[in-house]
């Protein structure tokens, strides 16, 4: 408006008396309806939101999305921490909530935004698995008006406090399971405050969210999400933008695809289990596999090894081995891998393969894949260092000590 008045009118004056005119016309015409309402929360509902934090998971620095439910009533507060913002995510935190406090609220509140369901308009659209959910434990949902925070506030005022409280310094734990068992933890810890406006400890005021909530079910709800997917030429499928393989030997083929919040399981026609993956969240231009899937196809095409992904995961002496190997022992020895792996694991063949290089016999021998069991089951000792000096009396000629012990003597004169 400045710069209008100053353009088009020849305005000489300075900036403040524009500013303090529109200020003032601004309280003159203010709405009567501007301005947010104190809304009352009985007991037994809750209110659900995200928020972001930090924490040091297997020795990783990892961005973590914060699952915050509040119940208003009470202040009580519980938080879990995931790696996306999904439908499963959320799914899987509530349920671990709903059994920590031992029953479920009768109503939740949604920001818009989460991935759970969508509100535009009078119209709402929810995932179908989280419609599940709400059938599951009787509950009903309300999603709050794009842009309106306040219709939420004590869970928005959580988001904040939690982080600040539970999240600095950094949480440090060996698994994400392991952190929000903590966090749990530590919110109930946070029930033995006082209520900020009612002076009563907030575990008292919780015990009528308690009595008003619903009971559990019998069983928990499975957050999971079945999907078909035909696997490409490679035996490739893609979930979210991530490529999983599912092998070569799957080709094609139609496969179905159990989406989890922390996990990636792939069935068969038969719903047989294929493999399972730690699931990843975002695009990534990297397919995810696990070596093994691959040890039978390289076998068969040896040739292929120097150019396979698998390589990079086959430690030395192993990768020296093969890489210098012939066509016909390269396959040999990947057919025994293939072997052990399936009977024991991937790591436990290399580590077989390994021991039977260091003792100089063939690593693609018949003794692979028992080595392997027997590491496995935990039968083969561990190795040690045998001091064989004793046997050196065994191998001295009488006397030949002291004939030395004389020659030294000798020189030394």
């Amino acid at each position: 408006m400045f710069d209008r008045l100053v353009a088009e009118h020849g305005y000489a004056g300075s900036y403040s008396p524009v500013q303090r005119l529109v200020k003032q016309y601004r309280a003159e015409h203010r709405s009567r309806a501007e301005g947010f309402l104190e809304l009352a929360w009985p007991p037994g509902q809750a209110q659900v939101d995200f928020g972001q934090g930090v924490a040091i998971i297997a020795g990783v620095r990892t961005l973590l999305h914060l699952l915050v439910v509040t119940f208003p009533f009470s202040n009580t507060r519980f938080v879990q921490a995931y790696r996306g913002e999904t439908a499963e995510c959320v799914c899987d935190g509530l349920r671990r909530i709903f059994e920590h406090v031992g029953f479920a609220p009768r109503v939740l509140v949604f920001d818009n935004a989460t991935g759970v369901g969508r509100r535009s308009g009078q119209r709402v659209v929810e995932s179908k698995l989280f419609g599940a959910f709400k059938a599951h434990y009787r509950l009903t949902a309300r999603y709050c008006n794009p842009n309106s925070g306040n219709e939420k506030g004590n869970v928005e005022n959580a988001v904040g406090f939690l982080r600040r409280n539970l999240m600095v310094p950094e949480p440090e734990a060996a698994s994400l399971a392991a952190l929000n068992q903590v966090l749990l933890e530590r919110c109930d810890a946070l029930a033995s405050r006082e209520h900020w406006r009612k002076d009563v400890p907030i575990g008292e005021l919780f015990a009528d969210d308690i009595a008003a909530g619903l009971e559990l079910p019998g069983i928990g709800f499975d957050p999971v999400r079945y999907e078909s997917r035909r696997a490409d030429k490679t035996g490739k499928i893609i979930v979210e933008g991530v490529a999983y393989l599912a092998g070569p030997a799957y080709h094609g083929r139609h496969l179905t695809v159990g989406v989890r919040h922390d996990r990636i399981e792939i069935l068969d026609e038969h719903a047989h289990p294929v493999v399972v993956f730690d699931r990843v969240f975002g695009r990534s231009e990297q397919t995810v596999f696990a070596a093994g899937q691959l040890l039978h196809a390289l076998a068969v095409k040896p040739g292929a090894w120097s150019h396979s992904p698998a390589r990079e995961l086959v430690a030395d002496p192993v990768r020296d081995w093969l890489d210098q190997a012939g066509l016909a022992e390269r396959a040999r020895l990947l057919a025994r891998l293939d072997h052990a792996a399936t009977a024991t694991s991937f790591e436990i063949a290399i580590d077989a393969a390994t021991a039977l290089l260091g003792h100089g016999a063939d690593p693609a021998g018949d003794g692979l894949g028992m080595l392997a069991r027997r590491i496995h089951d935990g039968l083969e000792p561990a190795a040690t260092v045998v001091d064989l000096h004793v046997y050196d009396q065994f191998t001295e000629q009488p006397g030949a000590d002291a004939a030395a012990t004389a020659q030294t003597q000798e020189d030394a004169a």
